[in-house]
């Protein structure tokens, strides 16, 4: 009896030993499942990625390439030291230098005289114009110290005698004639071109067909409207759809492409010369004249 219990329980031990046997076997295979489950996970992102280097990046994110150099800024264009006098910038805060003549040559049968190293290029711009059929005249260009505190004073008057004190009068006077000194015609670079048809200066003059004409190819022939509208906060001087400036071919065609006048193309310019300086470790270069 014994010996029979004792074989009963030896069976019995040896399938429990086969039972365990068969649990960790079973275990093993799951693991095994499972380890090669996440080799294979792994193996298809690492694809993903090779194939979609963006892979992972949140959305809308640009993903830099740290071999694609970034386009530089477009250069601000400076004149040479030699031709500065084409950009010179004269307004309340720049004056000119006293007593300050420029070499002069005279453009038109009325005598108006210009800077002789622009005046080839305003006489080619109102003859261009007038083989379009357009009948543009200058009415005021180069004027001398004498004459623009004349013009001034002149302007004083005007506005005292619309009731305004004296000093509000000198100070309304400035925003309509530029303080001796700080006039562009005392350079010889500015002229004043209306319609033959309309001589009026005032805002109903750049609807006359030469403005517009000017106003589109002016640019081409080395000159800005120097006064634009909108611009008076920056300029200090109303809108003057007649006041043309000399500034040189290259720059007039950066300043009419970039909507600027000649004061925002001067503070470009400062800060490029800034900018290159600190880069270079180089000093300023370039003057306003």
């Amino acid at each position: 009896m014994e010996s029979r219990k004792s074989r009963l329980e030896f069976q019995m031990e040896e399938k429990k030993e086969k039972q365990k046997k068969i649990i960790i076997i079973v275990a093993v295979l799951a693991v095994l499942c499972v380890c090669a489950a996440l080799v294979g996970y792994m193996m298809m992102q690492q694809s993903d990625d090779v194939d979609n280097p963006n892979a992972g990046e949140p959305v809308g994110t640009e993903v830099q390439n740290p071999d694609v150099q970034t386009p530089p800024e477009p250069l601000v264009p400076v004149v040479s030291e030699e031709n500065s006098w084409m950009t010179r910038l004269v307004n309340s805060t720049t004056l000119l230098e006293e007593g300050y003549v420029p070499e002069l040559v005279v453009v038109n049968s009325a005598g108006y005289k210009f800077d002789a190293r622009a005046a080839e290029d305003l006489k080619a711009m109102l003859q261009a114009a007038r083989d379009e059929g357009l009948s543009p005249m200058i009415c005021s260009s180069y004027r001398s110290w004498e004459r623009q505190n004349t013009l001034f004073e002149n302007q004083v008057v005007k506005q005292q005698n619309s009731g305004l004190p004296y000093e509000e009068a000198y100070e309304k006077a400035k925003t309509v004639v530029a303080f001796p000194g700080t006039s562009e015609h005392q350079t010889g670079l500015a002229a004043d071109i209306v319609a033959t048809s309309h001589q009026l200066l005032d805002d109903s003059q750049e609807q006359t067909a030469e403005q517009q004409w000017l106003m589109e190819h002016c640019w081409e022939y080395g000159f800005v409207l120097r006064y634009p509208k909108d611009k008076s906060e920056i300029t200090g001087i109303i809108y003057e759809p007649w006041h043309y400036r000399y500034v040189g071919h290259e720059v007039a065609q950066y300043i009419h492409e970039n909507g600027l006048c000649l004061e925002e193309y001067w503070q470009q310019v400062e800060e490029q010369e800034a900018r290159l300086a600190a880069q270079n470790g180089t000093p300023k270069q370039y003057e306003q004249g």
